[in-house]
């Protein structure tokens, strides 16, 4: 990820992989402003002994409406995502990303949070900056795949830009998969 591609210093720390509960580069507005955050993957849960919330799709929930704003608002940037097979006992990887290596995020929202989060092996305990990315019905090629979901995709500064600013009656707008001819698989078909 970079300046000329984003407009802004790119993410010290790299990773080829993100995992729940783990920290990951994320980009947020800080007084209009796009800034690389450190946050941690997985919303508050409903419940306090639920799991964290990666995936938002249920846009309409009153859960979900209070970090809609463009201040809850953030990119979490990729390169390639995976989806999973439904294979049982034989689950593979499939590895999804955006064709001609487009500039590319999912639209993400963020919320601070209090409590103990991370490793069940090493949990932190304290403030911690959690965000999730919202989903959408799969196109047909990640449908393929995984019937049920994929993330929704901003290729582009500006897709990105309108998403970290729009108002909030336009967030169901961006709710939509990304065309299929803006894809392909690069890893893990067949």
């Amino acid at each position: 990820m970079s300046e000329e591609i984003f407009g802004f210093e790119p993410w010290s720390e790299t990773r080829l992989e993100i995992f729940p509960d783990r920290m990951a580069p994320v980009v947020r507005l800080e007084a209009g402003i796009p800034t690389w955050r450190a946050m941690r993957w997985g919303m508050p849960p409903f419940k306090d002994t639920a799991h964290p919330i990666t995936n938002i799709r249920n846009l309409t929930s009153p859960w979900w409406q209070r970090w809609l704003s463009p201040s809850n608002r953030c990119l979490v940037p990729f390169e390639r995502f995976a989806e999973y097979t439904a294979d049982p006992g034989a689950k593979k990887a499939v590895w999804f990303k955006v064709t001609d290596d487009r500039p590319a995020a999912f639209a993400g929202i963020w919320a601070a949070w209090e409590g103990a989060r991370g490793p069940k092996s090493a949990p932190v305990t304290g403030h911690h900056d959690l965000f999730g990315f919202l989903t959408t019905e799969p196109n047909d090629l990640v449908g393929g795949v995984h019937p049920k979901a994929m993330p929704v995709i901003l290729i582009g500064q500006q897709a990105m830009r309108e998403w970290l600013t729009a108002p909030l009656t336009a967030v169901p707008d961006f709710a939509r998969p990304v065309a299929d001819e803006d894809m392909e698989i690069v890893e893990g078909a067949g």
